[in-house]
């Protein structure tokens, strides 16, 4: 049951992808990370996916606890970093999804998996990663334990998404899409 209310936490901390700011605010959508040039900015591999069905929703947030999860209409509108890119799952093949910071420096990254596409976290089905991949408790995570830094360049790092699972929440096990957790 703990988990099951940690997940409900984190989800009513989360952005739903249906407020998608406009492209001047969020950063640009689909993001390019084909050269170290095109930084500063963080190509996630997202691994251990449940389906392929969905968007995926991956979003860079301040480096702060206040300020992380925090809705992206305040954060906007007080003029802190925030970005956000959807793209539909890939029907096939590995997974990758780019995003920009407005800068170098340290921020937090959240990705989503709204595997129903109605631009809402639903609890029972979609599912949620973290930069550094915490384990995930009764609240959502730290800043701390989500930070990343980046520099000028493009980071590479690997996000490992999880899911409801009875009354537990973590990452799929035995699944056949995204790579192994």
């Amino acid at each position: 049951m703990k988990y099951i209310l940690a997940l409900a936490i984190i989800a009513a901390s989360v952005s739903a992808y249906a407020n998608v700011p406009p492209k001047a605010e969020r950063g640009r959508h689909g993001a390019d990370c084909r050269t170290a040039e095109t930084g500063p900015a963080v190509s996630v591999s997202v691994i251990g996916l449940k389906d392929r069905k969905g968007k995926l929703i991956l979003e860079l947030y301040p480096d702060n606890d206040a300020d992380f999860l925090q809705s992206d209409k305040i954060l906007i509108a007080a003029g802190k970093p925030f970005r956000r890119v959807p793209m539909a799952v890939p029907s096939a093949g590995p997974v990758s999804i780019c995003i920009r910071a407005p800068r170098p420096g340290r921020y937090a990254l959240a990705l989503l998996h709204d595997r129903d596409d109605n631009g809402k976290f639903g609890l029972s089905g979609d599912g949620v990663g973290f930069a550094n991949n915490p384990k995930l408790g009764f609240r959502k995570p730290k800043v701390q334990a989500v930070a990343l830094t980046l520099g000028s360049g493009v980071r590479s790092m690997s996000i490992v998404m999880n899911y409801r699972q009875g009354i537990g929440v973590g990452p799929v096990k035995n699944q056949t899409t995204g790579g192994p957790p």
